[in-house]
């Protein structure tokens, strides 16, 4: 089951590889999640010795408990893949113009994990061509079904 998806990820990048990784999360945050409440829309993940979820937004769980009072909704959350990966994921970023962001996140049995992408940022003019592209393939959807 998906709990969070950055819709507007395929709009304004283009992606080249994904990756699974596992995340570390208090509990009240996996409740949250659970719930579906939250958003990966202004989050992005960066390397220094480990790979971290930035500015991806998990709002504190309600009914609200007195400890969770303190706890930063926007936090850094760490992801863990292997030093392998990262070191593929740090290399990639050396390349001009790249970088990495969250797709989605989703549970795999018990698990929660987050989907990270290598992405180019698009171009005005290619974001105008996949929507050109988009308009004229549901025009001929719409075609074929109404015969």
């Amino acid at each position: 089951m998906i709990f969070l998806e950055n819709k507007g990820i395929h709009h304004h990048y283009e992606i080249l590889e994904s990756f699974e990784a596992g995340i570390v999360l208090l509990g009240w945050e996996v409740k949250t999640l659970r719930k579906k409440h939250g958003s990966l829309k202004e989050a992005y993940v960066s390397i220094d010795n480990e790979l971290w979820l930035t500015n991806a937004y998990i709002p504190l769980y309600q009914p609200e408990q007195p400890s969770h009072k303190n706890d930063d909704p926007y936090r850094k959350r760490k992801l863990l893949l292997s030093q392998k990966q990262i070191q593929d994921l740090r290399t990639a970023l050396k390349q001009q113009g790249l970088t990495i962001v969250p797709i989605r996140m989703y549970n795999k049995g018990n698990l929660i994990k987050v989907e990270i992408a290598i992405a180019r940022g698009k171009k005005l003019y290619d974001k105008r061509k996949d929507m050109k592209e988009r308009t004229a393939r549901r025009d001929a959807e719409r075609a074929m079904r109404n015969g």
